[in-house]
């Protein structure tokens, strides 16, 4: 059976089910509103032979109410002399149509009058109450009318008054009602109003079908479009062709299906190309802002946090009036040159911080537009200056570095050999003296101790200018973190320095050489504790920013001057009396090596922040390795990295 007949087939049921209940309930509330009538028209019946029976009651007089027998054969021949009664009793048989016979009997059930002669003076037979039927369901009510034909009474008592026991009953009128009757009172309008349900549940099923086909024909102008869209690829062609049916709904089902797969692979290329944008914008060093032509924000670089001070989900979707004041120089130069549809190329301006910031504007015409001063949207860039010499100075000071590798490559090929030479004559000479000169023996003695210390300086030369070969593998970060301090406790102890660390609770993944980052971490740590004679506090915090681990060291120490914190990543420059010039040297060229930077913060009342970047891993490299469950949070197996004491 096709499926659109089975949607046909369904909806005509549902509503023959629902105009059939509708139906019934109908038939039901009139079934027992015509019992109702009839009950109403005989209790009146009953009311009316009541009140004529205790007026003819009210004839009796000389009878001893303390004899029973007397009294009841005083009311009996009362009531059967008063033929006004007697013709009351015969008018309900003749015009009240569902009445059977009517019945006055005493308390004990004898017939006192009777339309029926077999009821005179005998029990009355039991019959049940007709009011049961009112509260009938509709089955009970057509098995009673259409049943076997049965009598039901509506009895109404008879009351007198009794000195001794107040009012007690003294007879009844009983109305016997007959089945047999209100079938001849119920039949006609019943099966009229069974015709007339019938035809209204005939034209509801038909109008359901017809409905039912109207509503789905539309589906095969649907399933006709998707044909036009699927005839746009040649795999859709193909598909087209092979899915033949002589159902519309399967037809339009198989296209829907054939379709969403087309767009499940449209959006994970989409997914793709979003990624690798994102990735580009994150790593862009300029501030990147795309505004549609109402100039609401629809694509914006990480780099703009740092220019504006804003998050990017904020600006995300705002219009530029809204992220742009016209208090600050920068908004107001921004928001004049959109409003004006002024370009900018490459304008330098100052910001109330004394930054130097460099912004271009450009707008995106259509050139099919019919007004040529229409434009799709503007593309604004943020150029940071300041990082640009930040970065010649960084490459100049890698120049140097290199130049400084090369050099010392040299010297110490030139320098060995010579002291070498040197060594062995001064041992040669050492052995022609002996013990005759001690006077020559001590400058020999100051000669050797003098040639040693050039020996250990020219090897330091050498081994910082030997090439490092890293043995990159994936570490947490946090266990690198907590292993440094570890090792420097002992120092921090000693000099009363209290480590404060603050480590994410989710692995913080990246590749790097363990015992390098060891090494570098462990200068800046132990250049803080030292920076601090009278102790302190050294803060370590590591924390995600974008695509990059940063790694913060705060001292509380005097801070570095001005003038030579230019120089403190130079070979052999220091400011201690006994410091070497090399660690901070050694750190800066491990961190080039890593991909990462470094950049300090001081000041003299505040102390001194060393911050350092390094490269992390991807979410899906960070996933495929269990790093990090689909949600993003991190796995059951992370580790949560410990502060050392201290």
């Amino acid at each position: 059976m096709r499926l659109k007949t089975k949607l046909v087939l369904a909806i005509t049921g549902l509503v023959f089910l629902v105009v059939f209940t509708l139906s019934w309930i109908f038939l039901g509330q009139l079934l027992r509103q015509r019992m109702s009538q009839a009950y109403s028209a005989n209790d009146m019946v009953a009311h009316q032979i009541s009140l004529a029976t205790q007026r003819t009651l009210g004839t009796i007089r000389n009878v001893n109410p303390n004899d029973p027998n007397a009294l009841r054969a005083a009311v009996a021949k009362a009531l059967r002399n008063d033929p006004a009664l007697t013709e009351l009793l015969n008018s309900a048989i003749r015009y009240a149509p569902t009445v059977f016979d009517v019945t006055i009997a005493d308390s004990e059930g004898r017939g006192l009058l009777s339309t029926d002669p077999i009821n005179l003076d005998h029990l009355v037979p039991h019959r049940p109450e007709y009011a049961e039927l009112e509260s009938g369901g509709l089955l009970r009510l057509l098995e009673v009318v259409f049943g076997p034909p049965r009598v039901y009474n509506l009895t109404l008592p008879l009351e007198r008054k009794s000195e001794p026991f107040g009012t007690v009953p003294f007879a009844t009128v009983r109305v016997g009602v007959r089945t047999t009757f209100l079938r001849f009172v119920v039949e006609p309008w019943l099966f009229a109003a069974l015709a007339y349900t019938g035809i209204a549940i005939l034209c509801s099923l038909v109008f359901a079908a017809f409905l039912a086909n109207l509503a789905l024909k539309p589906i095969e102008q649907i399933g006709a479009r998707l044909d036009a869209l699927a005839l746009a690829e040649a795999e859709g062609a193909g598909e087209a062709t092979g899915a033949r049916s002589s159902d519309a709904v399967v037809l339009v089902s198989h296209k829907i299906e054939r379709i969403g797969r087309r767009m499940r692979n449209v959006e994970e290329v989409f997914s793709a190309l979003k990624e690798n944008l994102d990735q580009i914008m994150t790593n862009l060093q300029d501030g990147i802002l795309l505004y549609t032509h109402d100039a609401r924000a629809v694509l914006v670089s990480d780099s703009v946090e740092r220019f504006l001070g804003i998050s990017r989900a904020e600006i995300l979707g705002a219009k530029l009036h809204e992220v742009f004041s016209r208090n600050t120089r920068l908004g107001r130069l921004v928001r004049e040159s959109f409003d004006a549809r002024m370009a900018l190329v490459q304008e330098e301006i100052t910001t109330e911080t004394g930054r130097h910031v460099e912004i271009s504007l450009d707008f995106i015409h259509d050139d099919r537009a019919v007004y040529p001063q229409e434009t799709l949207g503007a593309l604004l860039t943020l150029h940071d200056v300041e990082s640009v010499r930040e970065i010649e100075s960084d490459l100049e000071l890698s120049r140097r570095l290199a130049a400084i590798g090369r050099l010392t490559a040299g010297v110490g090929h030139e320098v060995k050999n010579p002291i070498n030479a040197i060594v062995v004559h001064l041992e040669l000479m050492r052995n022609k003296l002996g013990d005759t000169d001690h006077k020559a023996m001590r400058h020999l003695e100051v000669i050797e101790s003098e040639i040693q210390r050039l020996d250990r300086v020219v090897q330091t030369l050498v081994d910082f200018s030997r090439p490092v070969e890293l043995q990159l593998k994936e570490q947490d970060l946090r266990r690198v973190v907590s292993a440094v301090l570890m090792l420097a406790s002992a120092e921090l102890e000693t000099r009363d320095v209290h480590v404060q660390s603050d480590l994410p609770d989710r692995p913080v993944m990246a590749k790097v050489d363990a015992d390098l980052l060891k090494q570098a971490l462990l200068n800046v740590v132990l250049n803080g504790a030292q920076a601090m004679a009278e102790g302190g506090k050294l803060e370590v915090r590591l924390a995600e920013d974008g695509r990059m681990a940063l790694l913060s060291i705060h001292d509380q120490g005097g801070g570095i001057p001005a003038d030579v914190r230019d120089k403190i990543f130079d070979l052999y420059f220091t400011t201690k009396k006994d410091g070497s010039g090399i660690g901070l040297a050694m750190t800066y060229r491990i961190v080039e090596l890593h991909n990462g930077s470094i950049e300090v913060e001081s000041d003299a009342t505040h102390g001194t922040t060393f911050i350092l970047r390094f490269p992390l891993n991807t979410v899906q490299e960070n996933r495929a390795r269990g790093y990090l469950m689909p949600d993003g949070s991190s796995s059951a197996g992370s580790i949560v990295a410990k502060e050392p004491r201290g």
